[in-house]
């Protein structure tokens, strides 16, 4: 692989994943067991055979509705299954089908007729559900109302079975991929044709056991994933337990009142309840027939009206108006306790509507519920999905037993088995760090935990001038003053009494706006505080424990505007151990230091003492599930002050929505000093700030090794990492110095998976620092799981590191040991985290940003640099600049 001094004056090479160099050895070993099964193949010398599906009306329109393509190739397969000689085949419910072994042909052309009555077609004109035209049509024995759907299979490609056994010995990745791509669609037919709910490779079943309330109209559903891995031991299929949410099924009603915490239907705000309900699927009673909603009236059932075509005594056919409430209770002697006063659901189309009662209306079960959670609910979630370890396995060797794969057609043909065992594989747990606390006194953790009982931080500040605020009429702010004050110079912080004046918020402006109270709130502080100096930090109370509406302003304003670090509690009960966790965050965002790593001192962390070395946290947040206008934003945060690798400051920016891969790394802007001059170029990347904080605060040193973790990218996306965002880093790099060619290693640290870990001979979680490299890892890239922290709740999830790219030369073990440490270094707190420090300040950046603006109420005017900025051909409002005073501070702890 070409240097970056050759890439500098060369065309840049495309960069793939690095191949394992090694496995560790440091640690004590440990047998374990893995929720990977091992799967058999007894047909390797076969083929996958891909094809694409078009699917079309008559008229030749694509058929676009989700959901039907698998009725369709159902339809396909029952009634041309000599045409297509008998075989079965695999449907990924789009675009793609696969069978094992060749189709007698390369494109087949059918239609097929599926015998359906929806609503749109039997209500025209706006006539309710079960009109007489409807019945009219059901006495006259004609067919129901059916369609036609024209079906075009091509033959795409073949792909070797072979393969996956290549792979396996470090061959022919790609097209393995492609092999296993197809079992997981075969998976995921044979889900569809249980009629589980499928989200991505996670199947849930319509069994109201495996259901739980979490309010709001919100169910917590538990299922499993099931996906196979080409692993060092094989090929396994990895099974895990799985929970998603779907809509409360039953009365619409009942959904409304429970999302809208109505306690009656005159509460309904049904301006809210139209959006939740849009697109949702309904059976109406009594023709039990199924709908998907596209609306609600503007009129009440009683009000709204529709033209019903009746016979007149002569035969002549007359329009009669009627409302849809006499229509069911009069004609259809339906009686309506309720609906009468209540819009009508519709569902028809635009052109066509039809409308049904409320009460007449339930929710189909198994339907995914896509609304952001509430914190409440969120909690609700965690909490009733926890899972000790030996309770998974139970579950787990459960559910494969059921799930019946052996019987599945075509795994049957593919000489697929899959065995009832979990795999065994050797972990290792390496020796914990030990921390340095105030007094240069060592503390060694136990079981991933320490605490500051006795101890002091290792570099405490002083707190001269500072101001209590306060938005909440519950605290009792003095004795909390006096509180903090007592439990700061245990810590060995000394803490000075706060400013004179506490600023308590006017009970007239409780009722205002955000923004409002917290601008009132700093026209008083403004009044009355000194401005020179100014005070060193703001303590603020807040009235909400989660999610105040104050947050974010108040964090904006004095973030970016008064350069004013803040600290925001809503304390419900106060101890020492509340206020420590307190006085961490504001030590750290002050500039002081909790504890650090022993090593940082001594030069015994390999290569990252033995040269200038800057560490990397990279994540992008994105906004919630179905606000696709909300900018997503990138967080970079960097180590600075080496040989320390526990201080951080963060760069963050704003995104095009859902964009995963960060594009502001190095942004070169043209300047025109004056009218008619040469225009100079500029870089406005967040790397070139990271890249002169580091310089400036590391005695004038620039790192010769830049290490990189990046949170929250698939394997799908590893190549654009190390190519696309290392290469952008690179010439932020080459921009501030072209004969500057540091080292890079670039590692992607994944939560999201579904591998775990289980002792053999204990009920407990795997101990903290449990680090696999073996059996389960892939069978060719250098990877390798950790479990740097103790999990006293549920089963721990690991987090799966991927190192893609390594010219410094880390070893196995070097690699490992420095994500362990760097699993010990969160000032926020006094346990081993799951996941690298650097990753989590990145996280906690971006979401604190995310904090700072309603994106809605942005415009050009905020007081952003630039207002807008462009990213593609989508605008997206620019965060504001933070204040100078702060920028380079751990504002985020």
């Amino acid at each position: 692989m070409a240097s970056p001094k050759d890439e500098a004056t060369a065309t840049i090479p495309n960069r793939v994943p690095m191949v394992r160099q090694g496995i560790g050895s440091k640690g004590q070993k440990i047998r374990l067991l893995t929720n990977h099964f091992k799967v058999g193949m007894t047909n390797s010398d076969g083929h996958f055979f891909h094809y694409s599906v078009a699917l079309n009306y008559e008229d030749g329109n694509p058929v676009e509705v989700k959901g039907i393509g698998r009725k369709i190739l159902d339809k396909v397969h029952q009634t041309y299954s000599s045409e297509l000689a008998g075989k079965d085949f695999a449907y990924d419910g789009e675009k793609s089908l696969f069978t094992i072994g060749a189709l007698p042909g390369n494109k087949f052309e059918f239609t097929v007729v599926l015998e359906d009555i929806p609503s749109s077609r039997s209500t025209r004109g706006g006539s309710p559900e079960g009109s007489p035209s409807e019945v009219d049509r059901k006495r006259s024995k004609r067919q129901p109302w059916s369609k036609a759907y024209k079906v075009v299979i091509k033959y795409a490609a073949k792909i070797p079975m072979q393969a996956i056994a290549n792979a396996l010995r470090g061959q022919d990745a790609e097209q393995c991929q492609d092999a296993v791509r197809v079992l997981d669609i075969v998976l995921r037919q044979h889900a569809a044709n249980g009629g589980c709910l499928i989200v991505r490779q996670s199947f849930f079943q319509n069994e109201p056991r495996n259901f739980v309330d979490l309010s709001g109209g919100a169910l917590g559903c538990r299922g499993f994933h099931s996906s196979f891995r080409a692993t060092q031991g094989g090929l396994s299929l990895n099974m895990d337990v799985s929970t998603t949410m779907i809509v409360q099924p039953g009365p619409v009603m009942d959904f409304l009142l429970a999302n809208q915490n109505a306690r009656d239907p005159y509460q309904i705000d049904w301006s809210k309840a139209k959006r939740m309900l849009k697109s949702l699927r309904i059976k109406a009673s009594p023709s039990n027939r199924e709908h998907k909603i596209t609306g609600l009236t503007e009129k009440p059932c009683k009000e709204q009206t529709f033209m019903l075509k009746q016979k007149s005594g002569t035969g002549e056919v007359q329009e009669v108006e009627l409302s849809v409430y006499e229509y069911f209770t009069n004609h259809r002697h339906i009686p309506l306790q309720y609906s009468g006063d209540f819009p009508c659901i519709n569902v028809g189309k635009p052109k066509h509507p039809a409308f049904i009662p409320l009460e007449l209306c339930s929710l189909v079960s198994l339907q995914h519920y896509t609304k952001a959670l509430s914190n409440l609910q969120r909690a609700s979630l965690v909490e009733k999905s926890r899972q000790k370890p030996q309770e998974r396995m139970r579950t787990l060797s459960s559910a494969l037993k059921t799930s019946n794969y052996k019987a599945d057609p075509l795994l049957g043909s593919a000489g697929i088995s899959i065995g009832d065992q979990f795999t065994q594989v050797e972990g290792r747990v390496l020796p914990t760090p030990k921390l340095r606390v105030g007094d240069k006194q060592d503390l060694l953790p136990r079981n991933g935990r320490w605490n500051f009982n006795q101890k002091q931080f290792v570099e405490p500040i002083k707190l001269k001038r500072w101001v209590i605020v306060n938005f909440s009429a519950r605290c009792d702010v003095c004795k909390l003053c006096t509180d903090l004050q007592r439990c700061a110079k245990m810590k060995g912080m000394l803490i000075d009494p706060p400013c004179d004046h506490i600023f308590e918020e006017d009970q007239q402006f409780r009722r205002n706006s955000a923004p409002v109270r917290v601008e009132k709130m700093l026209e008083t502080m403004q009044s009355k505080l000194p401005i020179n100096p100014p005070p060193q930090f703001f303590l603020c109370i807040l009235p909400e424990r989660k999610n105040s509406d104050l947050y974010g302003p108040w964090k904006r304003r004095n973030l970016t505007d008064f350069g004013i670090v803040t600290q925001c509690i809503a304390p419900t009960k106060i101890n020492d151990q509340y206020l420590t966790n307190v006085l961490m965050k504001i030590n750290a965002k002050l500039g002081g230091m909790n504890s650090f790593l022993t090593m940082e001192l001594a030069p015994v962390l390999g290569q990252i003492s033995q040269a200038p070395t800057i560490i990397i946290g990279m994540d992008v947040s994105h906004g919630s599930p179905g606000r696709a206008d909300v900018p997503s934003i990138a967080a970079v945060v960097s180590s600075r002050q080496w040989p320390y690798i526990s201080r951080y400051r963060a760069a963050v920016c704003t995104q095009s929505p859902k964009l995963e891969m960060i594009d502001s790394l190095y942004k070169k802007v043209s300047y025109t000093k004056d009218e008619g001059s040469v225009s100079e170029e500029k870089d406005e990347g967040l790397f070139r700030e990271l890249l002169l904080d580091f310089y400036f605060s590391s005695n004038n040193m620039k790192p010769e090794h830049i290490i990189i973790f990046r949170d929250g990218v698939s394997e799908s996306q590893f190549n654009q990492v190390i190519n696309i965002e290392l290469n952008q880093i690179i010439e932020a790099c080459n921009y501030l110095d072209q004969n500057w060619f540091p080292k890079f290693t670039v590692i992607v640290a994944q939560k999201n998976h579904h591998t775990r870990f289980f002792q053999t001979n204990s009920p407990d979680n795997v101990p903290p620092g449990t680090v696999i490299d073996n059996a389960i890892c892939h069978p060719k890239t250098n990877d390798f799981y950790m479990c740097a922290h103790a999990g006293p709740i549920g089963t721990t999830r690991p987090t799966h590191y991927h190192v893609l790219h390594d010219e410094i030369g880390f070893s196995a073990d070097d690699i490992q040991e420095l994500v362990h440490s760097l699993s010990y270094v969160y000032q926020r707190s006094t346990t081993a985290i799951s996941v690298v420090a650097p990753i989590c300040y990145a996280h906690l950046a971006a979401a604190q940003m995310s904090q700072f603006i309603k994106f809605d109420e942005l415009s050009e005017t905020s007081s952003s640099h630039g207002g807008v900025i462009t990213a593609g051909s989508v605008s997206v409002p620019a965060l504001p600049w933070l204040h100078e005073d702060v920028r380079s501070s751990m504002f985020f702890c």
